[in-house]
Order: C-alpha cells, then sequence, then structure tokens
C-alpha cells in the first residue's frame, strides 16, 4: 500500500474585478416583436484575465440579463478555480506516490512467507513477526552497515 499526505483544499472566496470585465451590450436576436429591435436587452460579459466570455439575451430587461450572465461568469471562473486546484493535487499526489513499482519501494512486507525485505540495502530476513512485534535490532544493524 502506498501512502500520500496532502493538504486540505480551502474553499474558494471569488470577488470578480469590474475592472477586469468588458460588458458589450447589443440587440436580442429571437421572438419579441418591435420590443426585440428597439432595445439593446442582451448582455455580453468578458473576464478579459481569463477570456472567459459570457452572452446572456433570454430576459427582456438588460439588467435581468446582465445578473443572470454575472451569476453564469462566476460559476466558471469557480469551476475552472476548483479544477486547477483539483489538477495540482492530482499532480501532488503523483509525486509522492510514483508509480509505486517497485525499484520505488523502500521495504517489502511479505505475510505469506514471512519475510521482510530492505529494498536500499538488500537486506532480507524470514522473522516478519518479530518484525512487527518491534524487535528490530537485526533491520536497524543491518541499516547502519548498508548505508555507510
Amino acid at each position: 500500500t502506498t501512502v500520500a499526505v496532502l493538504p486540505e483544499v480551502e474553499e474558494v472566496e471569488l470577488s470578480i474585478n469590474p475592472e477586469e470585465l468588458r460588458i458589450d451590450t447589443f440587440r436580442s436576436g429571437g421572438a419579441g416583436g418591435q420590443h426585440v429591435n428597439k432595445t439593446e436587452s442582451a448582455v455580453r460579459i468578458t473576464h478579459l484575465p481569463t477570456g472567459i466570455a459570457v452572452i446572456c439575451q433570454d430576459e427582456k430587461s438588460q439588467h435581468k440579463n446582465r445578473d443572470k450572465a454575472m451569476r453564469v461568469l462566476r460559476a466558471r471562473l469557480l469551476e475552472r478555480i476548483q479544477g486547477e486546484a483539483h489538477a495540482e493535487i492530482a499532480a501532488e499526489r503523483k509525486s509522492q506516490v510514483g508509480t509505486g513499482d517497485r525499484s520505488e519501494r523502500i521495504r517489502t512486507y511479505n505475510f505469506p512467507q514471512g519475510r521482510v525485505t530492505d529494498h536500499r540495502i538488500g537486506f532480507t530476513t524470514h522473522r516478519l513477526v518479530d518484525v512487527l512485534d518491534g524487535d528490530m535490532d537485526e533491520l536497524i544493524e543491518a541499516l547502519r552497515e548498508g548505508l555507510r
């Protein structure tokens, strides 16, 4: 079994700087008659640092569309931040765990054969139960000799 020690992920409080936003208004398409043709109620909000753009033209009011677009933008930014945090944790875990290949192991405990092997120094003993009970003098002495 391989064990990885990872930090707890903190909740991210997302605050969007209004200076990082470009807000465009334009005429909405679709049904709605003459009202749609006269008013610029559709809203496009672009978050400049990330390039994420959100368009909302569902409502008749520009203010409602702007609010809705901001909610969607906030959700997409949060999703992106969480994805980056997840990728960072996955990379940290991979660097700690490695492949689990035999060449990366320090010590193997083989219960069916009652054997303990320390791969760093090539030491093997068939006194597994004694080692697990704390009688590690033979193993410690071999480590001292082998790591000199």
